[in-house]
């Protein structure tokens, strides 16, 4: 049925001419949209370079409960926590001869494959149709697709980023819901500026390696890579890549989303991963608002010879509020069933923030606090393992500067 439903979807995506929004900005880091800044342009305007920076320095404080910690060994409830530069980015972006629009860009607080945060370049046959080529975000999740320098706090959703908890011990990472940035090919285009489509083909290894090291699917006897498509709906007009923008204080834009994809073999082939999420976003005057809900099925390979499959799902909802033309306040309820539907028990994750868009510097201030809350398990080890890894109190300072 799984197959199925995922081959279904990408033929309804290469058949119907279904459009992908357009973009706010051409590199998904920082907001380019009606700003000049250093930019060389030839005369007749067919080719534009532009740089970008993005300089992100975080305050955090991270106190985990007492499951998991052995105290034999001092471990502190206290961890993770200090100063850190999550995000250091120097890129590029530009267009050429009116078809081929392009990005790079190197994220210099990264490790190993990703320094190299993204890099691709796009062909627009027409509006209806582009190709894209490189490392670059998989199609899935409003949170995710925000541009970097734009997400209502500082953190994304833990729905999204943290691994699953499962009772088998896998060859490479848990998986998580998120897929992350990754590197393929991608159809998409543009259609009464109101429909929007994204299907592509990845390697399924978000990001973490620019090689190729991908083989054939055992089990289904197709390239062991992941599948991804999704479709957006837009009624008012093209939706922009922010959670917060003080130049958009007058919008009414609106969007819903819905998008599948299958990892086949990931995770060192040992399970195969379909996901599924429905998203929402509405920016109305001084308002923003956000929900998004994502279910994950995890089954082994037959090599695995294990006969279980597992389903995980959660979501949150989101809003944002300027006071002002310079303070935006946050709220944001992130919830989670991480341990799978086969056990009782969720995870909620209430957090708060306020952002502060300093006047005439490109300087960005944020703040958050968020609390993870356990409810509904069956028994007091379930309640312990459901949080392991994670704090259950956060809270983050974020000075960003961009141009």
């Amino acid at each position: 049925m799984k197959k199925i439903l995922l081959i279904s979807f990408m033929l309804l995506a290469t058949t119907i001419a279904f459009a992908q929004e357009e973009e706010e900005t051409e590199n998904g880091v920082v907001s380019v949209a009606g700003k000049k800044g250093f930019t060389i342009e030839s005369k007749a305007g067919d080719f534009v370079f532009k740089p970008y920076l993005m300089v992100q320095g975080t305050g955090n404080f991270n106190y985990y409960d007492d499951e998991g910690l052995d105290k034999a060994y001092n471990q502190d409830n206290v961890a993770n926590s200090g100063f850190s530069i999550p995000y250091a980015i120097i890129g590029f972006t530009g267009k050429a001869l009116g078809k081929v629009s392009y990005n790079l860009s190197i994220n210099a607080a990264g490790s190993g494959a990703s320094v190299l945060q993204q890099a691709w370049f796009d062909v627009k046959f027409k509006d209806q149709l582009a190709l894209r080529v490189g490392k670059f975000k998989t199609p899935q999740s409003h949170a995710f697709q925000t541009t970097l320098g734009s997400t209502l706090l500082p953190q994304l959703p833990t729905s999204l980023t943290a691994p699953v908890i499962m009772p088998y011990s896998l060859n490479a990472v848990t998986p998580n819901i998120s897929t992350g940035w990754d590197i393929g090919v991608e159809l998409h285009g543009l259609l009464a500026k109101k429909f929007g489509y994204e299907v592509g083909i990845f390697n399924g290894t978000s990001g973490n390696t620019n090689a190729a090291t991908k083989t054939f699917s055992d089990d289904w006897h197709i390239p062991s890579m992941l599948y991804a498509g999704r479709f957006t709906f837009m009624p008012y007009g093209v939706m922009p890549s922010t959670q917060g923008d003080p130049s958009r204080l007058n919008e009414n834009k609106m969007l819903f989303g819905l998008s599948l994809s299958e990892n086949v073999e990931s995770e060192s082939e040992s399970t195969n991963d379909f996901r599924a999420g429905l998203e929402f976003a509405w920016l109305k005057g001084r308002w923003y608002f956000g929900a998004e809900a994502y279910y994950m099925n995890v089954s082994f390979t037959e090599r695995q010879k294990i006969d279980e499959t597992y389903n995980y799902w959660g979501g949150y909802v989101q809003a944002g509020y300027f006071v002002n033309n310079r303070v935006q306040l946050a709220a944001r309820y992130d919830f989670m069933d991480r341990n799978g539907t086969g056990k009782d028990g969720m995870l909620n994750m209430p957090a708060i923030g306020v952002n502060w868009f300093i006047p005439g510097c490109n300087l960005k201030l944020q703040g958050m606090y968020q609390y993870i809350g356990r409810t509904g398990h069956k028994t007091q080890l379930d309640r312990d393992n459901d949080d392991l890894g994670q704090p259950m109190h956060t809270a983050k300072i974020l000075l960003q500067y961009t141009f």
